[in-house]
């Protein structure tokens, strides 16, 4: 039998390493400390596209911040539904998170009952970056600017527009501005934007609602014309076109496609300050600026709170314009 000085000496250890074992993980979500391990994100779609190639850019420079690794998990289907379910089922440790796109305010509408809540099962950390849609024409269109096109329209001209996909973010652009604008164009879903684009080119197709990634090389060839940009405020990467709202006269006009950043609800609060905070230091980082640029995003953080509004702001606008479009998911 033990002795009594050995009893003790064994329970004060296990005590003793009990308290370290919490000490240790306290540390590991304490701000000035965390994260102590690698951080994986989950993107919802493959490899090589527009919201991955993002992740990749502004999660290369928190692991250079942190100084540990980051693990970006692609989990591709179901137009985001797949990789947002699988991230909605993470551990909230602080080191799971979630890179959502447009998708994740369009699925409720578009879907219906998802296996996850967007609300409930996610908190917004920050905004990314925004992806510029471009409303472009073949040249043999007889329009220069979104009003001569909205003219044309009205005059009972037939003119579609592809997109690269039913219920993406280039098709509801060109709802709503079917909504905006009065005008019936004529939606040509595809199965990704390069087939479109490809149509688009050969003139099976008159307008597009293209990507920044997919129209800024031709429009640069003068192989299609720019007809404005999608979003409120003109952008960067073609300063000299003019927004659809200022050219087309619809004030109330705007539509982009995003990509943000989520973790699972109950994830520490210290660890999302933390989290925005290096977030935004990345994304501030000209080096990031140019990259995401050349990738076709204009990098945009910002707050949690900022983010959560617009979240909710972009919700009721799609729920709007797919109710009133009567869209399906394709």
């Amino acid at each position: 039998m033990p002795s009594l000085s050995h009893s003790l000496t064994r329970r004060q250890l296990i005590s003793a390493a009990t308290l370290s074992a919490l000490g240790g993980a306290a540390l590991a979500q304490s701000p000035a400390t965390w994260p102590t391990r690698a951080v994986k994100f989950i993107v919802p779609f493959p490899p090589g596209g527009p919201v991955d190639t993002t992740a990749r850019i502004a999660t290369q420079k928190l692991g250079e911040i942190w100084g540990q690794p980051v693990v970006i998990d692609n989990r591709a289907g179901a137009g985001g539904v797949v990789g947002a379910s699988a991230a909605a089922k993470e551990a909230a440790d602080g080191y799971n998170f979630f890179v959502g796109s447009i998708h994740h305010s369009v699925n409720p509408w578009l879907m219906g009952k998802l296996p996850y809540d967007i609300e409930k099962d996610f908190v917004p950390v920050s905004f990314g970056a925004m992806f510029p849609i471009f409303l472009v024409a073949h040249p043999s269109v007889p329009a220069n600017n979104v009003q001569e096109l909205i003219t044309l329209s009205k005059k009972g001209t037939v003119l579609s527009y592809g997109s690269s996909g039913n219920g993406g973010g280039t098709h509801l652009a060109g709802e709503l501005f079917n909504m905006e604008a009065g005008t019936q164009l004529q939606h040509i879903p595809y199965k990704g934007s390069a087939p479109a684009m490809t149509d688009l080119l050969g003139g099976q197709i008159q307008l597009m609602f293209a990507d920044a990634p997919s129209a800024l090389q031709h429009i640069k060839s003068g192989r299609v014309k720019v007809l404005g940009v999608a979003s409120k405020k003109r952008s960067s990467m073609l300063p000299n076109v003019p927004t659809i709202a200022e050219s087309g006269g619809l004030t109330n006009y705007e539509a982009y496609s995003w990509a943000a950043l989520f973790a699972p609800a109950k994830t520490p609060e210290n660890v999302l300050k933390k989290l925005n905070v290096d977030f935004n230091t990345a994304l501030s980082d000209p080096a990031v600026k140019q990259r995401l640029i050349d990738a076709g995003a204009e990098g945009d953080a910002g707050s949690s709170e900022d983010m959560r509004k617009r979240l909710q702001g972009e919700l009721q606008k799609w729920k709007k314009v797919i109710e009133t479009a009567g869209i399906k998911a394709g």
